[in-house]
C-alpha cells in the first residue's frame, strides 16, 4: 500500500509541476490551461488504451494515470469517463454528467467566490 501511495505522489508532483509551468502563460484566453486539458485527455487516453492491452502494468496506472494524470488536470479524468459512459451507450447519463459537472462547477466557482466575499466583510 505504501508503495502505491508513493507512485500516485510521485507521479502527481510530477503532473502537478508541468501544470503549474504550462499554466503560467498569461493571455487573455487561458491557453494554458486549454493546452493541459487537451493534452491530459489525449494522455489518458492513449494511456487507458495501452493498459487495456497489457503494454502498462498496474503500477505504472498509478504512476500516469491516478498519480500524473490527476496532478496534471482532473480534466482528463472528467473526459475518459465521460467517454467511458458514451461508449457503453449511456448518451443520456453522459449528457447529464457533462452538462451537470459544467454548469455545477461553475455555480459553484460562482457560490465560492461569493462565500469568500462575505466572509471577508463579515
Amino acid at each position: 500500500m505504501i508503495r502505491n501511495l508513493l507512485l500516485v505522489a510521485l507521479g502527481g508532483a510530477g503532473g502537478s509541476v508541468l501544470r503549474y509551468l504550462l499554466s503560467n502563460i498569461n493571455t487573455s484566453f487561458p491557453w494554458g490551461t486549454f493546452a493541459v486539458n487537451v493534452l491530459g485527455s489525449f494522455l489518458i487516453g492513449l494511456l487507458v488504451g495501452l493498459m487495456s492491452k497489457g503494454v502498462l502494468s498496474p503500477e505504472m496506472k498509478l504512476l500516469l494515470v491516478t498519480g500524473f494524470c490527476g496532478g496534471f488536470t482532473t480534466f482528463s479524468t472528467f473526459a475518459n469517463e465521460s467517454f467511458s459512459m458514451m461508449k457503453a451507450g449511456d448518451v443520456l447519463l453522459t449528457a447529464l454528467y457533462v452538462g451537470a459537472s459544467v454548469i455545477i462547477g461553475i455555480l459553484a466557482v460562482w457560490g465560492g467566490m461569493t462565500l469568500s466575499n462575505i466572509s471577508i466583510r463579515g
